[in-house]
């Protein structure tokens, strides 16, 4: 008996361990980085922007290099960057928001024109242009999450509404830089720059705007808010799957309007900074927004079906865009090839999170 114990208990061993190895499975390099993406989605538009300054610094030495070209870079994409931070809210709950540029350029006329037309001491005309994108953006969020209306329909309609309303209210009147320099310099405030790094003279050095400092807040306050808070986690939730995040307790439609209502706020803040970027209040500015936007969220590796990104990505995809515009314009390049090359980044940015997202199929 004990001999066929002995027999049977053998005959086991080999067959287990089998068994145990069947599940063993190697990952190899391809499948590894696809994780590494799928865990970072940054780190693909942190290359690119990286490989972008290398190759320029190769081809133009220190005429791309310097502080000065540098910090042009940023001064140059603060607008576009400040609207990417709203835009990638909206996008991370599989929305999409048309009527970033408008609320943007909305915002600065009713600052402006409260001011000018109707003598509102520009603080509060500032505050009250703050309020109204922030009504907007949560009107939005209340078509999409209460009336249940696609997103992309919903701002759509909205874009036309404040674009028009926009032009009917200020009547294509540009109020004047030299008027807000001398009567609400309040207004350019954004647009005020500060150096660092100058020698004794006060030479050389870095030069920024208090817009780029805006933009910088925003995007490190957005950073720790999707990461560190209960909010954050939602807007992922819902954007991921939103009938999953319903029954796990999530509050979908609060959600949807408070992602909704802080876009317009952020967006406001970016009309404050055009005031200050451009120097006077036009009705005209900023037509390009939504699109400009779109294109630093794809680039900066932001899913557009929602639940999937890193906040910091459009940070590196309007940079991206900006060293592009830059270091092509220092190098005599036609504008065309701008175009052409942001054209490409997007199309490779999406097949890439079509890529990534294969690992969670």
């Amino acid at each position: 008996m004990s001999g066929n114990a002995d027999d049977f208990e053998a005959a086991i061993k080999p067959s287990a361990a089998d068994t145990v190895a069947s599940f063993t499975e190697r990952k190899g390099f391809l499948a590894r980085l696809q994780h590494a993406l799928h865990v970072n989605p940054a780190l693909v538009p942190l290359f690119v922007l990286l490989v972008s300054i290398i190759l320029f610094a190769l081809l133009l030495g220190s005429r791309f290099l310097s502080p000065f070209a540098l910090t042009l870079i940023l001064q140059q994409v603060q607008i576009v960057g400040i609207v990417a931070a709203a835009q990638s809210l909206v996008i991370l709950t599989a929305g999409i928001d048309l009527s970033v540029g408008a609320i943007a350029v909305l915002s600065s006329v009713i600052m402006g024109q409260f001011t000018f037309r109707y003598g509102i001491p520009v603080e509060v005309a500032v505050a009250l242009g703050l309020a109204f994108g922030t009504l907007i953006g949560s009107i939005n969020g209340w078509l999409v999450a209460v009336m249940k209306l696609p997103p992309f329909i919903v701002t759509l309609g909205m874009w036309q509404i404040v674009l028009a309303a926009n032009f009917l209210y200020s009547a294509n009147e540009t109020i004047r830089s030299q008027d807000i320099e001398q009567n609400a310099p309040l207004l350019q405030f954004l647009g005020s720059t500060f150096k660092i790094g100058t020698d004794a003279d006060g030479r050389g050095g870095a030069t920024f705007t208090f817009g780029v400092v805006a933009m910088v807040l925003i995007f490190a306050f957005l950073a720790y808010a999707l990461k560190h808070t209960a909010w954050g986690r939602h807007i992922y939730a819902v954007g991921d799957d939103p009938d999953a995040a319903q029954l796990s307790g999530v509050n979908v439609k609060r959600t949807l309007i408070s992602v909704y209502a802080v876009t317009g706020f952020i967006c406001a803040i970016a009309g404050w900074a055009l005031i200050g970027r451009i120097g006077s209040v036009s009705p005209t500015s900023g037509q390009l927004l939504n699109i400009e936007s779109i294109t630093a969220v794809v680039i900066g590796g932001i899913s557009l079906f929602g639940g999937r990104g890193s906040i910091m990505g459009p940070l590196f995809g309007a940079l991206i865009v900006g060293v592009f515009t830059l270091g092509l314009r220092l190098a005599g390049a036609d504008a065309q090839w701008t175009f052409l090359l942001i054209g490409a980044l997007i199309i490779g940015a999406v097949a890439v999170d079509q890529w990534i997202r294969k690992v969670s199929a």
